[in-house]
């Protein structure tokens, strides 16, 4: 009993932080409060919270597996309670407008171009503004092509070929935009990002969803999906897609139509010919996608593909 050896603080665990030699107390760590106050402490104090409801806590590094673990689970259990039984997805650019949008940003600048002194960025917006009045029509062909397959996919006791996009502007605005003007629902797969996307107006609130981890969130877009629509994008939209035919190439999960939608600007974009010839892929994985030009293309290449029994497409 007289063993100081005894009162000794036993050593680290290696489970754990160094503790800290001594004790914190005495009369310093506890002013003479009333007891509301003492109260009020204990109350405010972070070690009070609830677990669950402590973001210290939650965001610290060694608790990783459990946010990821939670941005799986969420977005299954409420398509699971709103009936959501398949998706078809749709990627594009953020950066296409529609086309009223487009020629008024056009006319905006060539008045401007008009009062003003020659000004070589000026003439870049203005060369970058005429593309957009192009590439307005896939933005209306991604709303129109979404409007079709959700006012015949989602009947009453049906929802199938929801549509899912990234939830952001641009291409996935009209495709969620399509599924509104037709009354149905659609689904958007936010992201934060250093600079915040905000999501487009047209998501089913209840579908809504935003993601911190890139990876949960690609994971999400394949688990209901029955169908892969890619409209002219950049590293987005290509990182998306090439993931997708990995997967189906080395059988990670089971073969969906891919469409590429625009015949012209995918066959400049990546030259698969070349890469055919090159032996970096074979003849036959140019085969696992398609290419239309517009909504009705889209549509006949989902309905001649064989699709599988198997109702769930990525293999967790």
């Amino acid at each position: 009993m007289n063993d100081e050896s005894s009162w000794k603080p036993a050593p680290p665990s290696g489970n754990g932080p160094e503790p800290q030699a001594g004790c914190p107390g005495g009369p310093a760590m506890n002013p003479p409060l009333d007891d509301a106050e003492r109260l009020r402490a204990i109350l405010e104090s972070p070690t009070y919270r609830l677990a669950y409801e402590d973001m210290d806590l939650l965001t610290q590094r060694d608790l990783r597996p459990l946010r990821l673990q939670l941005e799986l689970l969420k977005p299954e259990r409420v398509l699971d309670e709103q009936g959501v039984h398949s998706t078809v997805v749709v990627f594009g650019s953020a950066r296409v407008r529609d086309a009223a949008t487009a020629r008024d940003r056009l006319a905006a600048l060539r008045r401007r171009k008009g009062s003003a002194a020659a000004d070589p960025a000026l003439e870049r917006e203005l060369a970058l503004a005429r593309r957009r009045v192009e590439q307005a029509r896939y933005y209306e062909e991604a709303r129109r092509f979404a409007q079709l397959i959700s006012a015949r996919f989602q009947q009453e006791r049906r929802c199938d070929f929801v549509v899912v996009t990234g939830g952001g502007p641009g291409i996935m605005e009209a495709a969620n935009r399509g599924a509104y003007d037709a009354g149905a629902r659609s689904i958007g797969l936010n992201i934060t990002l250093p600079h915040e996307q905000v999501p487009n107006a047209y998501i089913t609130p209840e579908l809504a969803f935003r993601f911190h981890y890139f990876a949960l969130r690609k994971m999400h877009f394949l688990i209901h999906a029955r169908g892969l629509v890619a409209f002219p994008g950049g590293y987005g939209t290509l990182d998306e897609l090439f993931e997708v035919l990995t997967l189906i190439q080395t059988g990670k999960m089971t073969p969906i139509p891919v469409v590429l939608v625009g015949r012209a600007f995918w066959r400049r974009a990546i030259d698969f010919d070349y890469l055919i010839d090159e032996g970096y892929i074979a003849p036959g994985d140019a085969d696992l996608f398609e290419h239309a030009d517009d909504a009705e293309e889209i549509l006949t290449a989902l309905e001649r593909f064989p699709y599988q029994s198997r109702s769930r497409t990525v293999r967790l």
